[in-house]
């Protein structure tokens, strides 16, 4: 199965700075959880969120 992209570019630079600040919040001695950053940098820099192919979401401009 080919992954179609489903993030759009405003929520993949959302996914990516969001990601990034968690990572590093993390990385800083925050909290264990702050690692779910991984999640929101991964789909933004892959354009691919699983959760919105399941539901039917897509921000990419046709």
């Amino acid at each position: 199965m080919r992954m179609k992209s489903n993030v759009g570019s405003v929520d993949k630079w959302l996914r990516i700075a969001v990601g990034l600040l968690l990572i590093v919040w993390a990385v800083a001695g925050g909290p264990v959880w702050a690692w779910i950053g991984v999640v929101p940098l991964a789909t933004g820099l892959f354009n691919f969120c699983p959760l919105y192919s399941l539901i039917g979401v897509n921000t990419c401009k046709r």
